[in-house]
């Protein structure tokens, strides 16, 4: 299942079961687990390990050295899991020493061509990244998070679970969980209906999210007054468990 023209690694340490394309190089240090499909010209270096029936396309290039000018050779590494798709010309970047020397990726998510994941981000399961989508250093996304063509974020920004960034929608600031961004410049339009109706959230929690952006949002209330009444409203409304420990977890203030 390995082609004649790839080039693998002496070390690589290669499941049952993998294909690998023409072109393909695998460094020493990789680790593809069972079912992974690999892409002709696909390039993946460094310690990066893959889980398992991950399918990575053509020209992709995972596990490369960060885009840090502090950068200077320490080891560091890539960790993927399961069931991702990872199309073509996407590119993801192992981590540093400053920001705890791993990238990762979750499960089950789905990168388009030309997406982005910087070093040392932490990118949760379920989440899709259409084309163009760009993350700086150091990013946390939750699971399930939507990023539409083009959209992205600054370095250290929390994007809470079941968020939707739009078109464009380059965020320099943290995104609560459940919150959809949108417009030039991006700017927080409600809360992600549709998306949560997917994903199986009842009315009743739904009307609960959405009372809860009006507080963070529409209520003229501080940050810490918001998180107050939030807290206050959790314990029969455990739906805002995540949007309050997405609030929580944030550095660089919340969008406005």
């Amino acid at each position: 299942m390995i082609h004649s023209t790839a080039v693998i690694g002496q070390g690589a340490r290669i499941a049952e079961g993998v294909e690998i394309g023409p072109y393909a190089i695998i460094g020493e240090q990789v680790e593809l687990a069972r079912g992974c499909c690999i892409g002709a010209h696909a390039v993946i270096t460094g310690r990066t390990r893959i889980g398992e029936n991950c399918r990575i396309f053509q020209f992709a290039s995972i596990g490369e050295e960060p885009q840090d000018k502090k950068y200077a050779g320490e080891d560091s590494a890539l960790e993927i899991g399961r069931d991702n798709t990872i199309r073509e010309y996407v590119t993801i970047n192992r981590g540093t020493r400053d920001g705890g020397g791993v990238t990762r990726l979750g499960d089950s998510n789905w990168l388009m061509a030309y997406s982005h994941i910087a070093h040392d981000c932490r990118v949760g399961s379920h989440c899709t990244m259409a084309n163009g989508t760009t993350l700086a250093g150091h990013v946390v996304v939750g699971n399930h998070v939507t990023f539409a063509g083009f959209s992205g974020a600054h370095q250290f920004c929390t994007i809470g679970a079941y968020a939707f960034l739009g078109m464009y929608g380059g965020v320099a600031q943290d995104v609560p969980a459940y919150v959809m961004i949108s417009g030039r410049p991006p700017r927080p339009r409600g809360i992600n209906t549709e998306g949560l109706k997917r994903h199986g959230f009842s009315a009743d929690q739904i009307r609960n999210i959405r009372e809860a952006y009006r507080i963070i949002y529409r209520r003229g209330r501080s940050r810490d007054q918001a998180l107050e009444t939030l807290r206050d409203r959790a314990g029969l409304q455990p739906e805002l468990e995540l949007l309050i420990d997405s609030i929580e977890a944030g550095s660089r203030g919340l969008i406005r």
